[in-house]
């Protein structure tokens, strides 16, 4: 079969739809409604069939017969096999060219770009990320001839978008969201996205968030029970807050963002979340320890302290590990023994084909401490990039690390604290 495809106009960079109308003229058979069936299984291999097309087409001179439209490299009936040739005069039919015509609106994105990217392009940019109403694209700058033409068509293809943007700069390293311009459509960046039973509405040039992600928060909020403590150090505006917190999980929520800080409290108050969830805007070490301090607070005579802590920001969360060395020295005297101590869930990259012993020994340098083997998992996430992995371990923490003293090792600091989602 060969695929039909729309006019050539390379180096076409702004749009003209009309410009990719294409005619078809292909031979056709006249045949009475009651006898299509027969004819299709009979002439299988020599339909149309073309993808989005239809092989029968109603008559317009009559409504007891079809047209059954055949291949298109079909000159005349004689090209056809003998005994096929014999059923058309055995049954008295008549056969003719038809004319089929095709506009901008039946073609592909895909197929719209090949026709107007150079020949020799490798990769035809299609390809986007939906937030909301939002196209977000990630454009080589050996496309950016073609971006505004580019993102016209994905608008025109795709009825649920109406903002295309394409991210112009690496992502902030303080705040995790990245400049952008609208290629496209309206100049609206304030998304609203469902996920994981919640609703989420935030300024999407503003914060992080990324909708590639919504299986892990799915993973990790399966993991948290009703009433355990949960403490989120990189919330961004709520992925894994508010779904735990909707589950009845004790959720405290943290983003240094102030953008993303405060889209979570909206957020919180449109899912009607009304106890449960404890937002919170500082640097990520202060947050750990404020929070532990927070919650053992609320009780005076009893050991408290978190069930999970949730730390996805892969690109340098491990970092943040150092926190936990003598986290709980000073309440050592609370400890009851028999009590558990927190799981903690870090999410991070790696190019190592040992993942499992990169991450380990990464996690060990900078606690001064391996975690348990026997107790630690590693969860594939995704690849973002050739020979890059985004993982999370999961451990819990140890009590020789929860109650060492903690200006025993002096880890270097670092400042790159906001989270992706």
């Amino acid at each position: 079969m060969n695929v039909l495809t729309p006019p050539l106009h390379r180096g076409m960079m702004e749009l003209e739809r009309s410009a990719f109308k294409k005619v078809i003229s292909t031979l056709v058979i006249k045949v009475p409604t009651k006898k299509v069936g027969i004819f299709m299984k009979t002439f299988d291999e020599d339909l149309f069939n073309q993808p989005r097309t239809r092989n029968v087409l109603p008559d317009p001179e009559s409504k007891e017969t079809k047209l059954i439209i055949l291949r298109t490299d079909l000159e005349k009936i004689d090209d056809l096999p003998k005994e096929k040739i014999d059923m058309i005069k055995e049954q008295g039919l008549s056969t003719f060219k038809h004319e089929i015509e095709f506009d901008y609106n039946f073609w592909t994105t895909e197929q719209i770009l090949h026709a107007v990217m150079p020949e020799d392009a490798q990769d035809i940019p299609s390809s986007f990320t939906q937030i909301g109403h939002i196209a977000h694209m990630n454009l080589r700058e050996s496309y950016y001839p073609w971006k505004k033409l580019i993102a016209q068509v994905i608008l025109d293809k795709n009825k649920n978008i109406t903002t295309v943007v394409n991210k112009v700069d690496s992502i902030d390293t303080t705040f995790r969201f990245f400049k952008m311009e609208v290629l496209a459509g309206e100049d609206n960046l304030i998304a609203e996205v469902k996920e994981s039973g919640c609703k989420f509405k935030f300024d999407f040039s503003k914060v992080y968030w990324n909708s590639r992600l919504h299986t892990e928060h799915d993973r990790l909020v399966q993991l948290f029970k009703k009433n355990e403590y949960v403490c989120d150090v990189f919330a961004g505006v709520g992925p894994f807050a508010l779904p735990a917190a909707k589950k009845g999980a004790i959720v405290y929520a943290n983003d240094l963002n102030p953008s993303s800080h405060e889209w979570m409290k909206e957020n919180i108050k449109a899912n009607k979340i009304k106890s449960g969830i404890y937002p919170y805007n500082m640097d990520g070490r202060e947050f750990i320890r404020q929070a532990v301090k927070d919650l053992q607070a609320t009780s005076k005579n009893e050991w408290k302290t978190f069930d999970h802590f949730v730390m996805n920001l892969p690109a340098t969360a491990i970092d943040f590990l150092d926190t936990f060395r003598g986290l709980y020295h000073d309440q050592k005297h609370l400890y009851d023994t028999r009590a558990k101590l927190p799981m903690i869930h870090c999410h991070c990259f790696t190019k190592s084909t040992d993942a499992m012993q990169d991450i380990t020994e990464r996690v060990g340098t900078i606690m001064g401490g391996k975690p348990d083997p026997l107790k630690t998992t590693l969860h594939w996430v995704r690849n973002v990039a050739p020979k890059k992995d985004m993982y999370c371990i999961s451990f819990p923490l140890s009590s020789e690390l929860a109650f060492a003293a903690p200006n025993k090792y002096n880890f270097k600091k670092k400042k790159v604290l906001q989270p992706p989602n």
